[in-house]
């Protein structure tokens, strides 16, 4: 099955990473590839506990700040292979794509690429895709889409992002 999760609200990569956990606890394996980020973030450090679970970050400190490079792009299509790589080998059960729908909006891969990846996937694993802007294409193949609509944020009190909330 193919879920993507999408939309302005929080909560994206927390819901996938839960799904990640539940995975993880019923002996399930678990790879996650994190687009257009890279950092030792406190999820990090805890899904490091789990023998089950491998992370693979394929972006540079935080998020992308400012336009996009050359870096950026060949960070992006190194994590793209990789999730490729895990899918033949046959190397988990749920495979979790995080803000690879980040990294398509902002041209660092094809959509050609990943609905092909979407398509190959075996039957029983289960793959997600995260990120704001889902192309209409990635929600039409899924089988489930969530949509995470802001309605109120802390952030707009000039609240900042806490550490072991947002990061």
């Amino acid at each position: 099955m193919i879920q993507v999760y999408t939309g302005n609200g929080k909560g994206k990569t927390t819901a996938a990473l839960g799904l990640a956990i539940r995975s993880a606890g019923a002996g399930l394996r678990v790879y996650i590839a994190q687009f257009v980020k890279r950092g030792n973030y406190s999820e990090i450090k805890a899904l490091a506990k789990f023998k089950n679970i491998k992370v693979g970050q394929f972006g540079r400190a935080c998020f992308i700040k400012g336009k996009p490079d050359a870096k950026d792009a060949a960070l992006a299509r190194r994590g793209l292979e990789k999730a490729i790589k895990v899918l033949k080998a046959k190397k988990c059960d749920l495979l979790v794509l995080d803000e690879i729908n980040i990294a398509l909006k902002l041209k660092l891969l094809r959509l050609e690429d990943i609905l092909a990846l979407m398509k190959s996937a075996p039957r029983r694993t289960e793959l997600i895709l995260t990120g704001r802007y889902a192309h209409p294409q990635i929600i039409k193949i899924a089988d489930l889409v969530s949509e995470i609509k802001e309605k109120k944020h802390y952030y707009q009190k000039g609240i900042k992002a806490r550490k072991g909330i947002e990061f």
